[in-house]
């Protein structure tokens, strides 16, 4: 196993781990290894990619599961939508180009999805972070149908405030990056 130079990883630090179906992210210089996405989860970010996809204004990509460059931390949302052409050998996306971050809460990733990463994608400067909810975790969420859609923007003070908050049963209608509608009822079976 590779052995960083520092007592920090760093995304470059990346290059020299394994292939092996393990998903690998620097969060805050902490090495973070993540087991392989559960069929639901892959099932959810493809119905919502395929609605990115049909909404892309042109210049912008909908891309899933790669890195997001910000400082030496390297992590790894489930959907981004970037700006400008894309280096597809590339390992990641610098946090410049990229508009707009998704992440799936899963309950062994509730933590990172709904505290650590919105903290590095708001200091990498992303305007928009969208987090879709699909399990209830001890009385949170009230009795609002799953999955529900949380959207945030990037406020003056540098932190993500909520512009809408949309359960299953009711339409999404949201102007930015690009406009896109949909009820968050679709992206489950």
């Amino acid at each position: 196993m590779h052995v960083p130079a520092s007592d920090r990883w760093t995304a470059a630090d990346l290059d020299h781990l394994p292939e092996n179906g393990l998903r690998y992210e620097v969060l805050n210089g902490q090495l973070i290894v993540n087991a392989a996405p559960k069929p639901i989860h892959q099932r959810l970010v493809s119905a919502l990619g395929r609605i990115l996809e049909d909404a892309l204004p042109d210049g912008m990509h909908m891309v899933p599961g790669v890195g997001v460059l910000i400082g030496e931390d390297e992590p790894i949302p489930d959907l981004l939508v970037c700006a400008g052409p894309i280096s597809w050998d590339e390992r990641g996306i610098p946090a410049g180009r990229v508009k707009l971050v998704v992440e799936v809460v899963s309950r062994s990733t509730a933590a990172m999805d709904r505290r650590i990463k919105p903290d590095l994608y708001a200091e990498g400067g992303i305007p928009d972070f969208w987090r879709i909810e699909t399990h209830r975790l001890r009385g949170q969420l009230g009795d609002e149908e799953l999955p529900i859609l949380f959207a945030y923007a990037l406020g003056r003070g540098g932190e993500y405030e909520e512009v809408a908050r949309c359960s299953a049963g009711r339409m999404a209608t949201l102007r930015s990056p690009f406009e896109v509608s949909f009820d968050p009822a679709v992206l489950l079976p």
